[in-house]
């Protein structure tokens, strides 16, 4: 398992091994132990699977305020995304600023976008599917967001405004400076 940080060095690309051969493949996609010996030491209870269909579904800016806050471990199984993850701790170094990496099936990689961060993503082919694990359950009133295309965050999505397909929820997300419940 190969482990590499990004510009913000709390968000984190994991590549499992892949064993191939002429009936398919293997791979250990998770192992709690082998993260926890690499100082990602985590309880995941619960896992999630999207589907979209089209290519440019934007799904997010989205998080949980604590005590339901979340870490995600982000794959891809079929298909490929660009992975957003902004940083909303207000006492970090890095508030407001984000990260991206392309996670795709081909490349078998996945990202770690922990609690802290608003995290989304938009397709970037059609009938891309996404499984993710997180380590807090649902809670709809800790459920927040913040707007996708938001000007001051500076996101190079690779998608216009007007080809982007979005949930209501997404279009009436607020702008980073509106949104009040950022992490302390």
């Amino acid at each position: 398992m190969e482990i590499q940080e990004l510009a913000i060095p709390d968000i984190k690309i994991i590549t499992p091994k892949k064993f191939g051969d002429h009936r398919g493949f293997f791979s250990e996609t998770y192992n709690k132990t082998a993260l926890a010996g690499q100082g990602i030491d985590l309880d995941f209870v619960q896992d999630n699977h999207s589907l979209s269909v089209e290519k440019g579904v934007v799904r997010g800016l989205h998080f949980q305020m604590p005590p339901f806050a979340q870490d995600k471990l982000v794959r891809v199984i079929q298909g490929s995304i660009l992975d957003v993850a902004v940083d909303i701790r207000k006492s970090s170094p890095t508030y407001g600023q984000h990260v991206s990496a392309v996670i795709d099936a081909e490349k078998w990689n996945q990202i770690l976008v922990p609690a802290g961060f608003a995290h989304g993503f938009v397709t970037l082919e059609e009938n891309t599917a996404v499984i993710y694990k997180v380590t807090n359950y649902y809670a709809p009133e800790h459920d927040r967001g913040i707007l996708w295309n938001d000007p001051d965050l500076g996101i190079d999505w690779p998608v216009s405004a007007d080809d982007a397909v979005l949930s209501d929820k997404d279009l009436k997300q607020p702008r980073f400076s509106e949104a009040v419940d950022h992490f302390e």
